[in-house]
C-alpha cells in the first residue's frame, strides 16, 4: 500500500483523468497493465474520492463507471464471505435477484407471441409475482443505505456508497416504470405494451447487472477490508432489525460466526449529555427539538401526576408550570374525569395501548391521542397525549417530493 501511494497513486489517477477526457479505454487498459500488477478495489476508490475532492462532479465518476470497471475488471475481485456474513446475505440477494431478470424476459418474450392479455393470463400472474418481489427487494437496498453506508462513512469511505445510493435510485425508478406499465396494461395496446415492458425490463437488468457487479468487487471487499469482527456483529444485528427479503435464501441467514470478537469500548459519556441507546442530546438540544416538533406533548408518570410538557410555538391547549405534579384527573372537566381514569385504567392493565379523539375547535380539526408509555418488558411507565391540529394535513393530495422544494 505504501508503495502505491508512493507513486503508483498518482499514475493511476492519471489514467482515470484520461478516461474521462474521453482516450480509449483500450489504450488505456494496455497502459494500465504496464504499470500494475494489479490494484485494489480500495485503491482505486481513494483515488476516485480524491477526485471528487477536487472538483470532479460525482455524478460524472458515476455515469463514467462502466469504463472503469472495463479498464481494471482484470485487477478486480469479487468479494467472498461466510453464510450468516452481511456480505454473503447481500450477494446471494444479488444473485436471486439477477434470476428473477432472466425470468421476467423470459416471460416477457412468451407474451411476445401471443395476441391480447386474456391468452397471456398465465404469464401475466407470473409477472406479477416477479413485480411483488421486486418490491420486496427494497429491504435489500434499506439494509445497505442505513447500515453498511453508514459504517463505510465512519471508516472515511464515503464516495462509493454516495455513487451506489445514486444507482439505487435509478433501481428505483426503473421498478417503479414496470410498476406502472403492470398497472396500465389494460388500456394499452396489447403490442405497446409487451414493447415498452420489455424496454424496461431490459434497462433494470442492465442496471441491476452493472450494480451488483460493482458492489461485489469494489464496495464489498472495501467493507471486509475496513470493518472489524465487533462491527460485522453490529452490522448484522441491525440488518436483522430491518428484515430481509421473502426470496432472501435461508441459508444466507444462519447466524453470524466470527472468530474473534474485539471487546467492544464503553463509550465516554460526556458531561452535560442524555445518552440514550440510538444516541444523545445535551440538554438544550432536547428541549428545543422537543418543542420544535409540530404537535403538543403531555406526558402523565405512572402515579397519574402530570410530569412534563412541551412548550410548541402554537400550543393548542392551555398549559402552564403549576400542572407539573397535578394529578391528571384534576386536569380534566368533571363530566369526562370517568372517561380518563378508565382510559388510564386500561393501559395500566395492559389491556389497551392507545386512544384516539377528534374535535373541532374554531374552525380547525383537532387530533388528540393518548398513548400508553411502556418498558422493554411491557411495564406501564405512564401515558402520553399527544395534540396536534390536523386540518391542512386533511387537505394534502398528491406527491410533493424532498426534490421539488
Amino acid at each position: 500500500m505504501s508503495e502505491f501511494f508512493g507513486g503508483k497513486k498518482g499514475v493511476l489517477k492519471e489514467l482515470i483523468k484520461r478516461l474521462h477526457r474521453g482516450e480509449s479505454p483500450e489504450e488505456i487498459k494496455e497502459k494500465f497493465k504496464e504499470v500494475f500488477g494489479s490494484v485494489s478495489a480500495t485503491e482505486i476508490a481513494q483515488v476516485e474520492e480524491e477526485l471528487i475532492r477536487e472538483g470532479l462532479p460525482r455524478e460524472e465518476v458515476q455515469r463514467l463507471c462502466e469504463v472503469h470497471l472495463a479498464v481494471f475488471r482484470e485487477s478486480l475481485k469479487e468479494a467472498s464471505a461466510e453464510g450468516g456474513h452481511p456480505v454473503f446475505i447481500l450477494m446471494e440477494e444479488h444473485r436471486v435477484l439477477l434470476d428473477f431478470q432472466e425470468k421476467l424476459l423470459g416471460i416477457i418474450r412468451e407474451m411476445g407471441g401471443k395476441r391480447n392479455l386474456e391468452e397471456g393470463e398465465r404469464e401475466i400472474k407470473e409477472l406479477e409475482n416477479i413485480a411483488r418481489h421486486l418490491k420486496e427487494s427494497e429491504k435489500h437496498y434499506l439494509r445497505e443505505e442505513n447500515v453498511l453506508f453508514p459504517y463505510l462513512e465512519k471508516h472515511g469511505i464515503k464516495e462509493p456508497p454516495a455513487i451506489m445510493w445514486m444507482e439505487h435510485d435509478k433501481i428505483r425508478a426503473l421498478k417503479k416504470e414496470l410498476y406502472d406499465l403492470m398497472e396500465d396494461r389494460g388500456i394499452l395496446e396489447f403490442q405497446t405494451f409487451i414493447s415498452r415492458l420489455e424496454t424496461t425490463a431490459n434497462s433494470l437488468k442492465e442496471m441491476l447487472s452493472s450494480h451488483f457487479y460493482k458492489e461485489n468487487n469494489i464496495l464489498f471487499p472495501m467493507a471486509k477490508q475496513a470493518f472489524s469482527g465487533q462491527e460485522w456483529q453490529e452490522v448484522r444485528q441491525q440488518f436483522d432489525e430491518i428484515g430481509y427479503c421473502c426470496f432472501t435464501p435461508e441459508a444466507a441467514r444462519v447466524p453470524l460466526k466470527v472468530e474473534k470478537v474485539e471487546e467492544k469500548a464503553v463509550p465516554v459519556k460526556e458531561e452535560g449529555l442524555i445518552t440514550l441507546e440510538t444516541g444523545s442530546f445535551t440538554l438544550e438540544e432536547l428541549e428545543c427539538a422537543l418543542n420544535t416538533l409540530p404537535v403538543d406533548i403531555t406526558f402523565v408518570d405512572r402515579n397519574d401526576e402530570v410530569k412534563y410538557f412541551s412548550q410548541s410555538k402554537e400550543r393548542i391547549f392551555a398549559r402552564t408550570k403549576a400542572v407539573i405534579g397535578r394529578k391528571v384527573q384534576n386536569c380534566h372537566p368533571q363530566k369526562s374525569v370517568h372517561i380518563v381514569e378508565k382510559i388510564v385504567e386500561e393501559f395500566k392493565k395492559g389491556t389497551k395501548d392507545h386512544a384516539d379523539f377528534w374535535i373541532n375547535m374554531n374552525g380547525r380539526l383537532i387530533l388528540i391521542r393518548y398513548f400508553a408509555v411502556r418498558d422493554r418488558e411491557g411495564n406501564y411507565l405512564g401515558t402520553m397525549e399527544v395534540t396536534q391540529d390536523i386540518s391542512d394535513i386533511k387537505r394534502i393530495e398528491g406527491e410533493r417530493r424532498l426534490l421539488d422544494w
